[in-house]
């Protein structure tokens, strides 16, 4: 299907924030006017539009905008000015348990919220099972929702909003939220969403995630549209101007965060722990992080990124993708990632690292282009950026 399943034309969003409050008639009386606001636009102008079939997603600080500019999109808020148009069933989840009433059962809820988005109650008979299942509320189904915790309640929002089966799915912020399974889940619906051609429009703070899933990205700062382009290279600007990066004299990039946890050192290091600035193609190499906490902090993240100096992202994990767990962070520790044979070919390249919450949504320390070290190359001839280890048949081809 070709054209645009998302067309967003110069919207504008304005909200009214007031300086004091007329709680009683008998004050707006006697002060004889309303109470005094200013005005503040919280979309600018935004222009974009998402093809049929495209992973869209939206990044941005908070308070950035991204959050009300998808509430416009899903019909929840009006633009002041501009227009918002879509094609086919719209779905969106935006918050937790947005659209569940407290008092209901999350069986009563799923039917309320699949009536919200659009589906009979044959529909939902229909999808009833799977939603559960997807959610792994088999045992609390028939529970006050009132009673859940915020991942129950987001597990279950997702399950149905994933299975109205939306040609357009707008999601805000959830994938950091639940436990590693339940990520894992949505990010196998998200692609299989990919698989089947809908459209989908992202906002998160997960860097990662965003990089991973979406093709196409859209930055937004103080409601103005910043960037807007290929997602690792709209992330890569974001990643070094949308912070108060500081510059340290004799280091290389720079770095933010809340300095909660902080990164001693990284690099590339021998068997005798000393720098390796110089590596080669197939040989082993060890990169070694350092880092340290002022305070106890649970299930911290450990990450890097390998770009080219031009910024083409080359490959980046963490110890979340990797299915890993450094456990309780308090004071000093190490990760180290042996790597048996290196397949970066010849060329100079970037080390990022970071260091955050467990979601990836908050970053004590994040180092951005913390050590520039070298390839080189022998035995291998190949062109690029990894060798790719193959076999060759060599032979005559047959004859009929």
């Amino acid at each position: 299907m070709s054209g645009n399943a998302v067309v967003v034309d110069d919207v504008w969003k304005n909200f009214r924030l007031y300086q004091e409050k007329n709680q009683y008639l008998k004050a707006t009386v006697l002060k004889g006017r309303r109470a005094a606001y200013k005005e503040f636009w919280a979309l600018k102008g935004i222009t974009f539009d998402v093809p049929f079939g495209q992973t869209f997603g939206v990044i941005g600080s908070n308070g950035s905008g991204k959050s009300t500019l998808l509430k416009c999109l899903a019909g929840i808020l009006r633009p002041d000015k501009g227009s918002i148009r879509h094609e086919g069933r719209l779905s969106a989840l935006l918050e937790l348990g947005a659209g569940f009433h407290q008092e209901l059962t999350g069986r009563e809820n799923v039917y309320l919220n699949g009536a919200i988005l659009g589906l009979t109650k044959r529909d939902v008979n229909a999808r009833f099972d799977d939603i559960v299942a997807f959610a792994g509320l088999e045992d609390f189904i028939d529970t006050p929702v009132k009673n859940y915790s915020s991942g129950m309640f987001v597990r279950l929002g997702f399950a149905v909003a994933a299975h109205v089966e939306p040609d357009v799915l707008l999601i805000d912020e959830v994938l950091s939220v639940g436990d590693e399974s339940f990520q894992r889940q949505c990010a196998e619906k998200i692609e299989q969403f990919r698989r089947d051609g809908r459209t989908i429009l992202f906002v998160s703070h997960g860097l990662n995630q965003v990089e991973q899933l979406c093709e196409r990205v859209a930055w937004i700062d103080h409601g103005e549209l910043v960037d807007i382009g290929p997602a690792n290279e709209v992330i890569t600007k974001y990643r070094g101007e949308s912070h108060d990066g500081t510059r340290v004299e004799g280091e290389l990039g720079t770095r933010w965060g809340t300095r909660e946890a902080e990164i001693t050192s990284a690099g590339f290091v021998d068997a005798d722990g000393s720098p390796m600035p110089l590596l080669t193609t197939l040989e082993p190499a060890r990169l070694r992080i350092d880092y340290t906490s002022i305070k106890p902090l649970e299930d911290a993240v450990v990450g890097f990124r390998i770009d080219t100096v031009h910024g083409q992202l080359v490959w980046g994990t963490s110890t979340r993708l990797a299915r890993k767990t450094i456990g309780l962070v308090d004071g000093p520790g190490r990760v180290d990632l042996d790597i048996a044979a290196l397949p970066l070919l010849e060329g100079t390249y970037d080390l990022s690292v970071s260091i955050t919450d467990p979601s990836e949504t908050i970053e004590y320390d994040h180092w951005e282009r913390q050590v520039r070290f070298e390839v080189r190359q022998f035995g291998t001839n190949d062109a690029g950026l990894f060798h790719m280890p193959v076999t060759w048949r060599i032979g005559a081809a047959a004859r009929d």
